[in-house]
């Protein structure tokens, strides 16, 4: 499997068919979807301060053509305060990361799905352990790709830490939210930290940041998930999560290097998938002949019931 599936690119987010936004409860998420709905559902939930633009085109349609007893109906949306969505002023946000964490249940129910395989990159598989917690009716299987414990544990201590050339990576300033060329660069250069000694393709990346920084409010304001207070703790430890889990690592993993096997081993029955070669980012094509087949196998099951459509 390569990239330009069915002669899709990572940017080609009109593939993926029209834009359209869950509103409820004073927020306003931007999400789009590819595949028959009828089939099961598979949401997409990124990181830290990304629109869903880091979660490529190319891949959301190999997602969607999944082998296995049904194809996949594929969800990716825009956390608020990136792309399209819901966007405060940098450095004021009015929402908690509960908040965010609880928009993904709003975009399912915009979709009309109670239930999804929820599949969740750095803070999206953090905000997928957290729903598994609290929310298991809703949570179909859990992917946790390049990310680590959402709740803490006695042995955090034990974690290994983040590579030391990834210090200072966000310190100072973001650049001038009116200047895209420079907005492009300090994605591309913070994706290619984030690779690490894994596999980075530089063209693939600016077509993506690109997409991203032009397709958002403001692409500055994804800071705020920083500052955003926590709001009220989910409740529960991994041990509690009983919903099926797989976690998706790679091996050249800077931010998070062992994380995937600590997490793998806290969450009872979970499988661990480790994919050579990647670092912290969403699976790169060279990955996709081993990881394609093991979320076919992983969320073969269907969704178990649906709520009213309520789309935007």
């Amino acid at each position: 499997m390569t990239a330009g599936v069915r002669g899709v690119g990572p940017a080609d987010g009109d593939a993926l068919g029209p834009e359209r936004y869950a509103e409820a409860d004073g927020v306003r998420l931007c999400y789009q979807s590819v595949g028959d709905p009828a089939d099961p559902t598979v949401l997409l939930v990124g990181g830290v301060g990304s629109p869903m633009d880091w979660w490529p085109a190319d891949l959301c349609v190999a997602l969607a053509d999944l082998d296995g007893p049904h194809r996949r109906h594929v969800v990716r949306y825009d956390h608020r305060d990136t792309g399209r969505s819901t966007t405060c002023p940098p450095g004021a946000p009015d929402y908690t990361g509960r908040d965010v964490t609880e928009d993904a249940l709003r975009v399912l129910d915009a979709v009309g799905v109670r239930s999804a395989h929820v599949v969740g990159l750095s803070m999206g598989g953090a905000i997928a352990q957290e729903l598994a917690l609290e929310h298991p009716d809703r949570v179909t299987t859990a992917t946790l790709v390049a990310t680590t414990r959402a709740v803490s544990g006695p042995d955090d201590a034990e974690l290994p830490p983040s590579a030391p050339e990834l210090d200072g990576l966000w310190d100072g300033p973001a650049p001038d939210p009116a200047d895209t060329a420079a907005l492009v660069e300090a994605a591309v250069a913070e994706d290619r930290a984030l690779t690490g000694r894994g596999t980075f393709d530089e063209d693939r990346t600016r077509a993506v940041a690109t997409r991203g920084v032009e397709r958002s409010i403001d692409p500055t304001a994804g800071g705020n998930h920083f500052a955003a207070e926590p709001g009220e703790p989910f409740a529960g430890t991994l041990a509690d999560i009983a919903v099926p889990t797989l976690v998706v690592h790679g091996t050249e993993d800077p931010l998070f290097p062992g994380h995937g096997e600590a997490l793998a081993a806290a969450i009872p029955g979970a499988r661990l998938l480790l994919l050579e070669g990647m670092g912290h980012q969403a699976p790169p094509p060279e990955t996709w002949d081993v990881l394609l087949p093991e979320l076919a196998r992983h969320t073969g099951s269907s969704d178990p019931g649906a709520v009213p459509r309520q789309d935007g």
